[in-house]
């Protein structure tokens, strides 16, 4: 119904009106933890689709890394660039692999410089579920550079002795522990100012970590004082497992140490992560 005033009509709804809009209803739930977090894993993946030169990072880099190591040194340390390659493509894989880790911590620093970031925070959802989410986005991108590696080697001559199986459970445990070592990135996603500070730092922690390993040669061949470095890095248990479960011939200490580190990673930067983006 509508009253007429001296300044015009105003309309006033009618009672019935007001009292279904008024009425208490029941809330929806609220989204388990896990639901919570394969929408924002859903949402990492839609920005690849978005923006697809994202992809170049997981296939183009380790298939020039592939290449370049393969023929560059192949022949000087191995004889010939196939007897090399053997021992290199498993740990080529998990450079790759753990070099792109960074681009979560990168993500997160985006999004709190755009200002998303603090809309994710006032949702009724299970907090950890946005950093979750960025995490299960970027296995997607982990699997897909193992992947390339994986079927380019296979072009150019790497035949695993462990066969499917053994190539697949190394991949996943590369996975695991990549998922796991991407916590680091997250929290100093929380703390640097700025995304090019993140990436400098990135690049000081992983290159040491990947190139004093047993990536590319036998630690037995170094000096005395960087084979003591070589057995701390955190890495090298990475490759040997890796390498061992392809190789057909699985070294369950190596994989044991992977598995707790990676737990470990978790536990420590997980929850550091976690105050940061309470407090942050």
């Amino acid at each position: 119904m509508s009253t007429t005033t001296e300044s015009g009509t105003a309309y006033a709804p009618a009672a019935d009106t007001l009292a279904t809009v008024l009425a208490p209803t029941t809330r929806p739930p609220r989204p388990s933890a896990w639901s919570a977090s394969m929408t924002f894993g859903w949402r990492a993946m839609l920005k690849i689709k978005h923006v697809p030169e994202q992809l170049f990072d997981v296939t183009a880099f380790p298939l020039m890394m592939t290449l370049l190591f393969t023929y560059l040194f192949g022949g000087a340390l191995a004889g010939s660039p196939t007897e090399y390659l053997q021992f290199l493509l498993p740990g080529i894989m998990v450079t790759s692999v753990v070099m792109i880790t960074m681009y979560t911590g990168a993500e997160v620093n985006k999004d709190i410089e755009k200002g998303v970031f603090d809309r994710f925070r006032t949702l009724p959802i299970w907090r950890p579920s946005t950093m979750v989410g960025y995490l299960l986005g970027d296995v997607l991108r982990y699997f897909l550079a193992s992947t390339v590696i994986l079927l380019v080697g296979l072009v150019l001559g790497f035949r695993p002795q462990g066969g499917v199986v053994g190539a697949v459970i190394g991949i996943a445990l590369l996975l695991v522990f990549s998922f796991a070592f991407s916590w680091l990135w997250t929290m100093l996603g929380l703390l640097m100012r700025s995304e090019k500070s993140l990436m400098g730092v990135s690049m000081l922690v992983l290159f040491p970590l990947t190139f004093l390993s047993p990536v590319y040669v036998d630690p037995s061949t170094m000096p005395g004082w960087l084979q003591v470095f070589v057995s701390l890095n955190p890495i090298s248990p990475l490759v040997t497992s890796v390498r061992s479960l392809m190789g057909g011939t699985p070294d369950m200490g190596a994989i044991t140490w992977v598995l707790v580190s990676s737990a470990l990673f978790i536990a420590v930067f997980g929850t550091l992560t976690m105050r940061l983006y309470n407090r942050k």
